[in-house]
């Protein structure tokens, strides 16, 4: 008969149960692990599930979220149908590999669920498409984890070019390296085959999904899948899903790629991938001249116009033209991006706005990526017709589109 006030939302600082975002993680390794831990402090959410192919993983999700709440109500899932069957979740937390965060992100939207979902967002250009024309089918939100765009360094030299500080846009650049960490070009062998664990322990057909069968290996289910083809993109891939979306995303080009890819180097490196949009723009991807004198740090960027340019990274620091440099103030550090980008997830999930990474965003960025890596693999520079979503000289690049997936897989 009573109702207590914190129900109603009438006690300071509280979320009423009905206004709280409830949400649930799927694949949550050490990189989940760090973005949940951007969401759990956060009064309006409520985090109620873990799911995860490794019992390991599950049983820490379950402890630290059981810990931090005082009770035991974290439940554990094998199966990403169980968890999304769930009418009570609002939001999924995706942070499996890559080959998973296409169909998973599918399959959520599908059960009336929004995503976070980490990057890269894709393994191929027709993913990219689907995941976009998914989003837009089922009326579901999707943040991409492209957290500098809610960094205000970032944030800062968008404005820059915005202002008209730095004139007319002539050149984008961004960070695809080092190749001697990220190749361009992943390896396409396999790993030596282990004795398999038992399935309640991992599930190794639900681990590898989409993907194409191999044997066992416990490098694979401890990060060590990065740079095989099989499971992802290349360097190209995994630093241009943080960097050529923060391009896109300064220029306002979220809606568009470039039309010419032009590959130069070696796998071992230096290399370059000279792009250019329709409107004549420039986008070079690079791996090489970061860590110099600059030193702006990881997932660096560069804008440049025709009066100066500015160039940012994960060290906050600022670097620019001589003519920019007086318009410069410090800002809070990188650092703080993934908690602005979740934070702005949360608050879109509730008031129903489109967040700055939607699926369509990244599908544009990704697309770009992608069709750099296939010119890199084809050795030349390809024509792309953005409307028609095709290459223009290269049939055999137009087949490399898309990827197999193994049974009973699907998009």
């Amino acid at each position: 008969m009573i109702v207590p006030s914190l129900v109603l939302g009438q006690r300071a600082g509280a979320v009423p149960p009905s206004d709280k975002v409830v949400l649930a993680g799927i694949g949550i390794g050490s990189r989940g692990t760090h973005v949940l831990s951007k969401f759990l402090p956060l009064k309006e959410v409520q985090f109620v599930a873990i799911c995860d192919v490794r019992n390991e993983r599950r049983e820490t999700i379950k402890s630290t979220v059981d810990k931090l709440y005082g009770n035991r109500d974290c439940q554990m899932y094998d199966d990403q149908y169980a968890v999304l069957a769930r009418q009570d979740i609002d939001s999924v937390l995706i942070a499996t590999g890559d080959r998973w965060h296409t169909p998973l992100s599918i399959i959520a939207a599908q059960h009336g669920k929004d995503v976070y979902c980490e990057k890269p967002c894709s393994m191929s250009i027709e993913e990219s498409w689907a995941l976009a024309d998914a989003f837009r089918r089922y009326n579901r939100l999707y943040q991409a984890g492209c957290q500098r765009r809610n960094g205000a360094n970032f944030v800062l030299c968008k404005q820059l070019l915005e202002s008209g500080a730095l004139g007319k846009l002539k050149a984008l650049y961004a960070n695809v390296g080092p190749s001697v960490n990220w190749p361009p070009l992943p390896s396409r062998d396999w790993l030596a085959a282990q004795e398999l664990p038992p399935k309640q322990v991992l599930d190794w057909e639900r681990w590898l999904g989409p993907a194409p069968w191999r044997p066992y290996h416990s490098s694979y289910v401890t990060g060590g899948w990065r740079n095989f083809y099989d499971f992802h993109g290349g360097g190209i891939l995994e630093w241009g899903s943080h960097t050529v979306d923060l391009c896109h995303w300064a220029a306002g080009l979220d809606e568009t790629q470039p039309v010419s890819y032009e590959p130069v180097g070696t796998n071992v490196g230096p290399y370059f991938v000279n792009c250019e949009y329709e409107n004549g723009v420039k986008l070079i991807m690079r791996d090489n001249g970061w860590e110099g004198a600059l030193n702006t740090g990881s997932c660096s960027f560069t804008i440049e116009g025709d009066l100066g340019w500015v160039e940012t990274g994960d060290q906050t620091k600022i670097e620019a033209s001589d003519n920019i440099k007086p318009l410069l103030r410090p800002t809070e550090s990188a650092r703080l991006a993934l908690e602005n980008h979740v934070k702005e997830f949360v608050r879109c999930v509730r008031t129903r706005q489109m967040p700055s990474a939607s699926a369509a965003a990244a599908a544009n960025s990704h697309v770009t990526c992608h069709a750099a890596f296939i010119a890199y693999q084809r050795g030349k520079t390809l024509r792309w017709d953005t409307a028609k979503k095709a290459f223009t000289n290269d049939e055999i690049a137009n087949r490399m589109r898309s990827r197999a997936m193994r049974e009973p897989w699907r998009v």
